[in-house]
C-alpha cells in the first residue's frame, strides 16, 4: 500500500455551511418552529430556522429539552391570529 502526499494546490477544504451559533446554549433547549417547517425537515433533511435564529437539522424530542427562552420571548410577543394556525 502507498501512500500519496497531494501538493497544496490540490487540497480540499470543508465548504459545509457553519449552521451553528458557536456558544453552546443552543443545544440545550427546544425551539420554536412552524409544524409544516419539522415535517419538511423530518422528510427531505432541510435545515429549519427557530424564532430566536438558529438554524439546524431536528433529531430529538423536544420534550426532553426547557424551552429556548429567546424563541419563547419572540412568540408571546407575537401577535394572536396572525399567522396561518402552524406555529
Amino acid at each position: 500500500m502507498s501512500t500519496k502526499i497531494l501538493p497544496d494546490g490540490d487540497t480540499q477544504t470543508d465548504v459545509r455551511p457553519d449552521l451553528s451559533h458557536g456558544d453552546g446554549d443552543h443545544e440545550r433547549f427546544a425551539h420554536y418552529v412552524k409544524k409544516a417547517k419539522i415535517t419538511e425537515s423530518a422528510v427531505s433533511g432541510t435545515p429549519v430556522i427557530a424564532l430566536c435564529g438558529k438554524v439546524w437539522v431536528p433529531n430529538r424530542d423536544p420534550k426532553k429539552f426547557p424551552v429556548c427562552p429567546e424563541c419563547k420571548e419572540i412568540y408571546e410577543s407575537m401577535k394572536p391570529g396572525g399567522g396561518d394556525g402552524d406555529e
